[in-house]
């Protein structure tokens, strides 16, 4: 008699301990679970944190919670997609790698004002593209800051044209509207900061409905952008860089 009920002890005894046993592991899994998720701010779902964080931006409690994407180790690799996202991300956010010189603007300015000159508004989207590209790129901290400043004034605004050039394929009137503004901002630019090249500033009487607009060339001949073949030698030399 003494014996089975030894046992009955004994047996209830394991029975709560393997209980818990379980209910541990549930709460360190549950513990570890929560101590993983992330969550985003309602407001502003780029701003994300542990639960209840504040966020950067509004100060409200992070609340939404993010997904996030399970990793397949089955292989007992790591999965090097993500890494790989990663990386291109880095590469993506890491503007300003050109160091500054006006030689890379004017380059690509001149790519637009060639494609002008024949009437190409696709490659003259294709140029304005790289040429806003090449702005978001440059690095200026080689300046002065009060270089820095006149740099940065100047290039706002050609980036802007320039933009507008790039996104108006087969526009060629709207590009060549943009392109005048462009070139007065080419023109301050190689006057502030110089070239290594020889350039020549331009100027058609005609151009922009006849209040006349100036252009950067590489070359004397004349080659107009903003009529293309049908005046293409309307203009004259006004300035030698």
């Amino acid at each position: 008699m003494k014996t089975l009920i030894l046992s009955a002890i004994i047996a209830i005894t394991l029975v709560s301990c393997n209980q818990k046993n379980k209910e541990t592991e549930n709460k360190t899994t549950e513990t570890s679970t929560n101590s993983n998720e992330i969550y985003a701010c309602s407001m502003h779902p780029e701003i994300t944190g542990k639960k209840g964080e504040e966020c950067s931006k509004c100060g409200m409690e992070l609340t939404e919670p993010v997904a996030q994407k399970e990793h397949d180790h089955t292989d007992g690799t790591h999965d090097h997609t993500d890494a790989a996202t990663s990386e291109e991300g880095a590469q993506e956010t890491n503007t300003y790698s050109t160091p500054f010189s006006t030689s890379v603007i004017v380059d690509n300015y001149l790519k637009i004002k060639k494609a002008l000159t024949k009437d190409d508004a696709n490659g003259a989207a294709k140029a304005g593209k790289a040429l806003y590209q090449t702005f978001n790129s440059i690095n200026a901290n080689s300046l002065t800051a009060s270089q820095k400043k006149e740099y940065l004034d100047i290039a706002d605004d050609a980036k802007e044209h320039a933009e507008h050039i790039g996104d108006n394929a087969g526009k060629i009137d709207h590009q060549r509207e943009h392109f005048v503004l462009l070139s007065k901002d080419v023109s301050d630019l190689i006057a502030t900061f110089g070239t290594n090249q020889k350039l020549y500033l331009d100027f058609c009487p005609m151009a922009d409905n006849n209040k006349g607009a100036v252009w950067i060339s590489e070359t004397k001949e004349i080659t107009n952008p903003y009529f293309g073949k049908d005046m293409a030698t309307c203009g004259s030399i006004k300035k030698e860089f």
